[in-house]
């Protein structure tokens, strides 16, 4: 069979392929019509109507408001019986244009009570075996009981106000409502038992060291906090069954806190107090911490920590912070802590970064942990905004990974020897810097994390993954022999086994994170790798960048919603993404792309008289020659070449710059995965020359499954690969070459395997 593809010339080349078609006796039956499937479509079904509150653009519109929740705490740690106790002054100010006849709280540590409904919201089987600790925890012990006591809520006045308790949240009736632009203060007066947070990896609570008898502290969602009341939910008054996080809106927080006085205190906010509970020789430290930019300057010793181990006060100390302008408030407190800090210069000021840690935490902590803080307030500032509170603590905890304003719990224990492997190191080091950059991503653009866990967790895993690689190039001995900064997430080729995986499994990212199986990978690492992509890939570091902060400065200290980020990076990029955010957050498609065909045409000489002159003939290089009597021609007519051909409509400069095409190459692409990625290609040919060429994501826009492309080449064409450096995060790579790579046998392998042994 012969195939004859002609090409008219004019002063340039056209390109046309003739083809015959013969009527067909019988007329098919017509197809029924359908509705728009395109995965380029725009996303007006899956996006809310613009209002004056959100504008199209996705920036807060004219009418956008927030709520204000004012608090004035004082705190009693009891730290013989793990207890705490508190009294509260709320100021609520309304800022919506509704009247509110309720108010809505958080009572976040009614998870942990002794019959709380999260200890029954999964599934179980029994286990063949298991750890011996699990099985007394789970069959044995009795449940803790660590919910909230309220003892009171009263009025300004000091009338109670009548309230209702819901599982973790908590109504309280306003005597009349509570209008537009007015403010109400209220009184609670609580306490609770506080946690072991290495059991059931609770956020919040104590570990105990039984060498020493002592604990140290890490608190937080620790007191009634007032729910977020906005244009898109009303009360976002969603249960805390435990993943989904928090929505909470801004205030300002004046907080004492009394503890042993033999305790280390830091926490949200700026200290108060400072001459009345450091030391005269803690103040002179810190006074130097204050000017010391390039390393720690440590505030209490190893030595004076161990010391205070033993004492065992009976006496208290107040510890006074104070905050503006936060959505949470935390602390943390020992007589175990070593305590250190450093300046770092964002923005001109100076903002300190500090670590809290026990005995146990070094050598790893004293040499890292501070490091990893200053670095990450310089990496996130400079992609977003210049971080705007005054210090951000890290405070070593076991087994933990938290966050709250201005202060976080890190996990990254040493052997007991003091000796670590990189992975404890590497480990430390991430989780610092994801844990001190939630301050941007959900503490400063203060999305609902609750709804979308996705928006504080899958940003900030996307900003770490940077934030890591900036490490490695700032920090090289920190690295070497690596030579690369070994990041868990954000490189496409980590998120492969999630995506390739059981879709049964799987949910879109666009989840509550309650309703996922697979959190991790879900609301971090698919997130973070579609933004990697996203910016290295799809639109390129410099658009990225610009439409990222563009985002960053129009929801700080606000309440962002998915579609606010989706609509402000393409106002702010001109790239049309509405596929990419159909594809990566609303479905659970992968992205495979692969080599299905490829034809080779060469040049059929032919006769050059009457109205053939002007054409040009290509020939399949698997079929016969071409034979121009098929077309009326006399054979024995003189011909020319396909460049003779070119050199009668070139100037003498085009002349000379020519290199004739001898062969053509008709290539089909195809996409099983179904998700549209740009098309990534190597081309090598027979001189050894390397062509790399990226199609652009809409060359899928008319036909998601396959697409053909034309090339032409003076040389044979040797070798195609489709995504030569792992760009795209294909799950399948066993179609992306021609000629097609042989995989290697598990047979082959394990021969292999053994010849090395």
């Amino acid at each position: 069979m012969m195939i004859r593809i002609k090409y008219a010339f004019a002063s340039v080349l056209f390109l046309f392929v003739a083809v015959g078609f013969a009527q067909e006796e019988v007329t098919k039956e017509k197809e029924p019509g359908h509705n728009n499937q395109s995965k380029f479509k725009q996303l007006y079904e899956e996006f809310a109507t613009p209002n004056t509150y959100r504008s199209a653009s996705g920036a807060p519109g004219p009418d956008y408001y927030q709520q204000q929740a004012d608090y004035v705490m004082d705190i009693r740690l009891d730290d013989k019986n793990a207890k705490i106790f508190g009294q509260e002054t709320i100021t609520y100010t309304n800022n919506s244009p509704d009247d509110l006849e309720y108010l809505w709280l958080q009572l976040d540590q009614n998870i942990r009570t002794k019959d709380s409904k999260a200890l029954l919201k999964n599934g179980s089987a029994v286990k063949e075996s298991e750890d011996t600790a699990d099985f007394v925890q789970k069959y044995i012990t009795e449940s803790f009981d660590g919910g909230f006591n309220i003892d009171y809520v009263k009025d300004a006045s000091g009338k109670a106000l009548p309230f209702t308790i819901n599982f973790t949240m908590m109504r309280v009736d306003l005597p009349t409502p509570l209008k537009s632009g007015e403010k109400y203060s209220f009184d609670i007066k609580w306490n609770y038992n506080i946690p072991d947070h290495t059991v059931d990896r609770a956020r919040s609570g104590y570990e105990f060291f039984p060498k020493d008898g002592n604990r140290a502290y890490v608190i937080a969602q620790f007191f009634p906090r007032m729910a977020v009341y906005s244009d898109v939910e009303g009360w976002q008054n969603h249960q805390f069954w435990g993943n989904g996080e928090f929505a909470l809106p801004f205030g300002n927080y004046e907080v004492n806190i009394t503890v042993p006085a033999d305790h280390i205190l830091d926490g949200t906010g700026v200290l108060q107090n400072r001459k009345e509970v450091y030391t005269k020789e803690m103040m002179s430290r810190y006074e130097k911490a204050k000017k010391s930019y390039d390393k720690p300057v440590i505030i209490v010793t190893q030595a004076e920590a161990e010391a205070a181990e033993k004492g065992f006060s009976d006496k208290t100390k107040t510890w006074s912070l104070k905050a503006e302008n936060v959505r949470d408030f935390g602390f943390a407190t020992s007589r175990k802590f070593i305590w250190d800090m450093q300046a770092v210069k964002l923005g001109g000021k100076d903002i300190m970064a500090v670590s809290m840690y026990p005995k146990e935490g070094n050598p790893l902590w004293e040499e890292y942990s501070t490091k990893a803080v200053a670095h990450t307030l310089k990496s996130y500032s400079s992609h977003t905004f210049d971080y705007p509170y005054p210090k951000a603590i890290s405070v070593h905890a076991k087994n933990q990974g938290m966050e709250y304003p201005m202060i976080c719990w890190n996990y990254g224990r040493p052997n007991e020897d003091g000796s670590y492997s990189d992975r404890t190191k590497f480990g430390m080091i991430s989780v610092i810097i994801h844990e001190v950059g939630h301050n941007f991503f959900p503490m400063i653009v203060n999305s609902d994390e609750r709804q979308w866990g996705w928006m504080d967790e899958g940003l900030d895993t996307f900003m770490q993954y940077m934030a890591e690689q900036e490490f490695g190039e700032t920090f090289p001995e920190a690295i070497a022999p690596n030579g690369k900064y070994p990041s868990r997430r954000g490189d496409p080729s980590k998120i492969v086994p999630y995506m390739s995986g059981d879709q049964s499994t799987i949910s879109p990212i666009m989840s509550n994170p309650e309703n996922v199986f697979q959190l991790g990978p879900n609301a971090y690492g698919k997130p973070a790798t579609a933004l990697n992509i996203l910016r290295e890939t799809v639109m390129g570091r410099e658009v990225f960048d610009h439409a990222f902060k563009t985002y960053s400065h129009r929801w700080m200290f606000k309440h962002p919603t998915p579609e606010d980020f989706f609509r402000t990076m393409e106002d702010a990029s001109a790239v049309d993404l509405d596929w990419y955010w159909r594809g990566w957050f609303y479905t659970t498609d992968f992205v495979d792309m692969g080599v299905k065909n490829i034809k080779k045409y060469q040049v059929a000489k032919k006769p050059v008289t009457g109205d053939l002159m002007s054409k040009v003939f290509l020939v399949s290089s698997d079929s016969e020659s071409y034979d121009p009597a098929l077309d009326g021609i006399n054979p024995s007519e003189t011909s020319k070449t396909l460049k003779e051909y070119m050199m009668d409509n070139m100037t003498e400069a085009e002349r000379a710059a020519v290199k004739e095409p001898k062969y053509f190459y008709e290539i089909t692409y195809n996409s099983p995965g179904g998700l549209p990625m740009p098309l990534i290609v190597e081309y090598t040919y027979a001189d050894g020359s390397v062509k790399n060429i990226t199609y652009p994501p809409e060359i899928w826009r008319k036909n998601s499954k396959e697409v053909m492309m034309v090339i032409s080449s003076p040389t044979e064409l040797t070798n195609v690969v489709i995504d030569p450096k792992m760009e795209t995060a294909d799950i399948d790579t066993t179609n992306n070459s021609w000629p097609k790579k042989e995989q290697e046998s598990e047979f082959d392998k394990m021969k292999e395997e053994i010849k090395g042994k």
